[in-house]
């Protein structure tokens, strides 16, 4: 346990450093978390006996950087990745031996890790810098502090499985009480930025919180299920009592959607406070 706190609160400072500096230096910090990310879910993939089409998955990824600064959107994306999952489709066709799961495997780290991975570096591009922190704080923390209070809550009084046949230690009380956890910190959150700072209105927090919370443990879920399907018990040990990035951010990528989803609604429907 000791273990794992002081992991935990090093991640924080180094997170708290990245937002800090904010422009280039957390683009380049991310996407370095995203390159990690893909590589462990990649190496598992393999370690499962799939035998996945890597390189498109890494072009997609070089080319989406300068794609993203160059117009300042994620919205190039999605063809760049249509195009990666077409010749990672005929890479596979095209084999000795193709197989429907090694396409399908290849195209993962894609959607689970690259899509919402760069709807994070979308989030700095909400106007003004409360919102872009506001908005990124909400992507780690909704599902982080969601994460902390279903582990301590459930571990003493989870009764009730949650998904028994994905991850047997995970209880409904535990849910529920993560769920308390992720609206929580977003009403915080956003209370403390409001006192320096306009915000979009409060109402909305606690509808993020509870959005952001599902999703976060809906994407823990899915890692969990692609780990129990790879046979193995974290993606990596990069961080001790953590695991590897994929185990940090697995919620935090599904969180992200939602306040990626968010911020484009707000820009659509009313005018976020610069």
């Amino acid at each position: 346990m000791t273990q794992r706190i002081v992991t935990g609160v090093c991640l924080i400072g180094v997170l708290a450093l990245a937002l800090w500096a904010g422009g280039l230096v957390f683009s380049v910090a991310y996407m370095l978390t995203i390159c990690m990310s893909m590589h462990e879910m990649l190496k598992a993939m393999g370690e499962a006996g799939h035998r996945p089409v890597q390189w498109p998955c890494w072009l997609c990824v070089a080319l989406s950087i300068p794609l993203y600064h160059y117009v300042g959107s994620v919205v190039l994306l999605m063809p760049l990745v249509g195009g990666a999952y077409m010749l990672i489709a005929a890479m596979v066709i095209f084999r000795t031996e193709p197989k429907l799961e090694d396409i399908l495997m290849s195209a993962l780290p894609l959607i689970g890790v690259l899509l919402p991975g760069m709807c994070m570096l979308g989030l700095q591009k909400a106007p003004g810098r409360a919102n872009q922190l506001l908005l990124t704080l909400l992507a780690f923390g909704v599902p982080l502090a969601g994460d902390t209070m279903a582990y301590f809550i459930g571990s003493r009084w989870g009764k009730r499985k949650l998904c028994p046949a994905v991850s047997p230690n995970k209880s409904i009380e535990g849910a529920a009480a993560g769920l308390v956890g992720s609206i929580l910190f977003a009403m915080l959150t956003a209370g403390a930025v409001a006192i320096f700072a306009p915000i979009p209105p409060f109402w909305h927090f606690p509808i993020l919180g509870l959005l952001g919370g599902v999703a976060g443990q809906v994407g823990d879920l899915f890692a969990s299920l692609i780990k129990r399907h790879c046979g193995i018990k974290d993606f990596s040990n990069i961080f001790p009592g953590h695991g590897g990035m994929m185990d940090r951010l697995d919620s935090v990528y599904w969180a992200t959607i939602i306040m990626y989803v968010y911020l484009n609604l707000a820009v659509t429907t009313f005018v976020l406070p610069a």
